[in-house]
């Protein structure tokens, strides 16, 4: 859903006419100034650049209904082939369609029984790609691209057999999100268009290819695989991966995907998945996806999860063996509710994804495994979010963004995630749970399968809850208010106490720390200053064997300390952690941390240029900026 007159006059104006009292006829006057402006626009429609500014799409004059893919998958020359069929809505007959690319070689478009249709293509505008325009001749509702991709696709991620976990056959994995589905498909690139599709892969016979859809549990000996997602998704959350795949059922509508080595590893560390489904229905309504599988991709994976329907794509660095990182689980199974059913629609509006999601992972959570662990969960995210803030301009703390003119990776910080997550509480706190979880159902369901804007949900929320608080400051507004939620828990508080014993003397073998979880371990590490002496690194690596852990959480926490400290016991494990997987989670805090020296900026560059190769486009991206 689009919400035309609001997104016109921006976030300033909106604040402005929210906190004011106005009389019947002064609201009148802006009623109808709304209703009036967009006819003084000339040509432009409210899928104008201003709109949607990270796509050329116009929705409002022809959209896409559906796609049907027929691709070849060829690792040898690291492109994808083949072609894409587009279902139209046409509304206005005389306009052409239009669609985003970026880097993709177009070899023909023509209509279903094979007439050729003008495409022309736009200047290149740098991240944003180019736009393809198609004349559309009368009564043609549907388009077809025979198309090839580049070789350096950024959605692309092309791996040999020596960069995946079991070392036997390449893989390849897409990442769409935010705007880089255009790198590997012409598509309307904007989450505020949803659509259908079906999907032909054909991969080398040894290997298997699931989708963000209905997918295969057993491997065929021809490589040749169908997909269908029927419930309409934008086109960020369009995937693909392809590898050395089996498959493990861990419940009767949830299962796991990943190489060999990591299969029973992976089911066994999500043996709680269908309680988080369940948990998650009870609260904000059924499931609407059919299945809940997930798959565990290679280590350079940049993200910690990506919410591709029915199939969530995770990180390895989440199986840390005593299933403590599963918090990453339950929030992307909550995007199923949040983000993919009801959809941001624009980047500017990220917060109503992620937000909504931090907020119904933490429910999920506390239902699964508690109040006081989920409350654990909140205190991190608090001091992550304050720690983070600090780092950001002014005008990149407010809830509703302006990223016109910039990358929409920009807009991907913990404002989103948790300053939403806080914003959401508070409001559950004003209203009562009872009340707001009603609320929030309703929201799900009557926007079920829609893209909506700040501005919607700001209606929404006044219309149906109205909410005895000023929301202005949280959504127009920087930093954190006054009425930000505090968040207490005894089990950090102890946690506290532990830390300044040692720094007081305490010997750290003779710290109480049994029981602790790895969000227990976070907050000790984070209580300390950066910088320890070398004996108190040697201390506490002595007593606990931090150096050394398995859990990815603990590991980049305590490399912190070991660049800070100049720890030189450390500094192996430092590089191997930057070279053997690709969260950018942890890489760009790490990089940041070496590059405030001189020396370590040297040290920085050079594990960077070993590793560069490895990681995906996402992360190097942000690492190429950061050591530039």
């Amino acid at each position: 859903m689009y919400s035309f007159p609001v997104s016109l006059f921006g976030p300033g104006l909106i604040a402005t006419l929210l906190s004011l009292e106005i009389s019947l006829p002064n609201r009148f006057l802006i009623i109808l100034l709304f209703v009036i402006a967009p006819t003084m626009m000339s040509s432009q429609n409210f899928a104008s650049a201003t709109d949607l500014p990270h796509s050329c799409a116009r929705p409002g004059e022809v959209s896409v209904s559906h796609m049907d893919l027929n691709l070849d998958v060829d690792f040898a020359s690291k492109r994808l082939s083949g072609s894409v069929t587009l279902s139209l809505d046409r509304v206005d007959d005389s306009k052409p369609l239009h669609l985003d690319s970026r880097g993709i070689t177009i070899n023909g478009v023509s209509t279903v029984d094979g007439t050729k249709l003008v495409c022309e293509t736009g200047e290149a505008a740098g991240y944003l790609g180019q736009c393809l325009s198609i004349k559309l001749p009368a009564e043609v509702d549907k388009v077809v691209i025979n198309y090839v991709t580049s070789a350096d696709a950024s959605a692309l991620q092309w791996l040999s057999p020596e960069q995946t976990t079991d070392k036997q056959h390449p893989f390849l994995f897409t990442q769409s999100q935010a705007i880089l589905a255009r790198t590997w498909v012409p598509c309307q690139d904007t989450p505020a268009v949803r659509f259908t599709y079906s999907a032909r892969v054909t991969v080398p016979p040894e290997l298997m290819a699931v989708m963000s859809a209905s997918n295969p549990q057993v491997r065929n000996d021809q490589g040749v695989y169908e997909f269908e997602m029927t419930q309409p998704i934008p086109s960020y959350l369009l995937a693909l991966a392809v590898g050395d795949l089996e498959f493990r059922e861990i419940g009767p509508r949830s299962g796991v995907y990943a190489e060999p080595s990591v299969l029973e590893k992976a089911a066994w560390e999500l043996a709680d998945t269908e309680r988080m489904i369940a948990a998650a229905e009870s609260l904000y309504g059924v499931y609407r996806w059919d299945r809940y599988d997930v798959i565990f991709l290679p280590s350079s994976f940049p993200f910690g999860g990506m919410e591709n329907p029915r199939l969530t794509f995770a990180t390895p660095t989440i199986l840390a063996g005593d299933r403590s990182l599963v918090a990453l689980i339950a929030h992307e199974l909550a995007h199923s509710w949040s983000g993919n059913l009801v959809t941001n629609a624009t980047w500017n509006d990220f917060w109503l994804n992620e937000g909504f999601t931090v907020y119904f992972e933490q429910r999920i959570m506390e239902a699964v495994y508690g109040r006081p662990y989920a409350e654990m969960l909140a205190r991190l995210t608090l001091d992550g979010l304050l720690e983070e803030m600090g780092t950001l301009d002014e005008r990149d703390t407010w809830l509703k963004l302006d990223l016109a003119g910039r990358d929409p990776d920009d807009g991907m910080t913990a404002i989103a995630y948790d300053k939403g997550y806080f914003f959401l509480r508070m409001l559950e706190e004003n209203v009562g749970r009872e009340k707001w979880d009603m609320f929030l159902r309703d929201y799900f369901k009557q926007h079920a399968f829609r893209s909506v804007t700040t501005e919607d949900f700001v209606a929404y929320l006044k219309q149906n809850l109205d909410p005895s608080v000023d929301i202005t400051e949280w959504i127009y507004g920087p930093g954190l208010p006054e009425n930000c939620p505090e968040v207490k828990t005894a089990e950090l508080l102890e946690v506290e106490k532990q830390a300044q014993a040692f720094l007081k003397g305490s010997p750290a073998a003779e710290l109480t720390v049994q029981d602790w979880t790895t969000h227990h371990w976070l907050h000790f590490l984070r209580t300390l200053p950066d910088s320890l002496s070398t004996q108190q690194m040697h201390h506490l690596d002595e007593a606990f064997g931090l150096t050394e852990s398995a859990n990815s959480e603990i590991t980049h926490e305590w490399m912190l300390h070991v660049i800070a400290s100049d720890y030189g016991p450390g500094m192996e494990k430092l590089e191997q952690f930057l070279t053997q997987q690709g969260r950018r989670k942890f890489l760009k805090p790490l990089y940041q941390k070496l590059a405030e020296t001189d020396e370590g900026k040297a040290l920085a560059r050079r594990i960077y240029k070993k590793a560069r190769p490895t990681y995906h486009a996402v992360s190097r991206d942000t690492i190429d900026e950061l050591l530039n």
